[in-house]
């Protein structure tokens, strides 16, 4: 995946539009797939994207979540949250086989499949340049800042 070309796919974000990362060309992007909106991990992550946003803007790159919601409950998170960017919609897992994120996890002594955290740096020409997997949120949103910041 690193250094290779962003998956190409088509999804509903917020704000009633389409996320299509082939018409972000010349724009670098950060994209998180995180688990569940409102969980208290995501939510925490979420806000970190957040207070961060002004700097991923003045460091040239947006900012985008995805999970398996809603285009609804993406809506009412994104509105309780506050949340200057948007989130898209990956009901079918899309995105998420694209970028090889779902993994079986251990929820309560049961083995569920689900979204590992990961964020992904995306260039101005459309490559990934950084990727974190099983991302731990405290400190995260820090690294993907100080990476976007170094890109040329």
């Amino acid at each position: 995946m690193l250094n290779e070309s962003c998956p190409s796919f088509e999804l509903p974000m917020t704000g009633g539009a389409t996320f299509n990362p082939a018409s972000l060309k010349g724009e670098a992007f950060v994209l998180y797939f995180y688990p569940k909106d409102s969980t208290p991990g995501c939510t925490v992550e979420g806000s970190d994207f957040r207070d961060k946003n002004a700097a991923f803007a003045a460091a040239g790159a947006r900012v985008f979540g995805i999970s398996r919601d809603s285009i609804k409950s993406h809506e009412n998170f994104k509105a309780k949250m506050s949340f200057p960017f948007e989130l898209i919609s990956d009901p079918d897992e899309t995105a998420c086989a694209a970028f090889g994120v779902m993994k079986m996890k251990n929820m309560y002594g049961k083995q569920v499949r689900g979204v590992e955290r990961s964020t992904f740096v995306i260039d101005k020409e459309g490559k990934v340049v950084h990727e974190w997997r099983g991302v731990k949120v405290p400190g995260h949103v820090e690294e993907v800042l100080s990476v976007v910041q170094g890109l040329k």
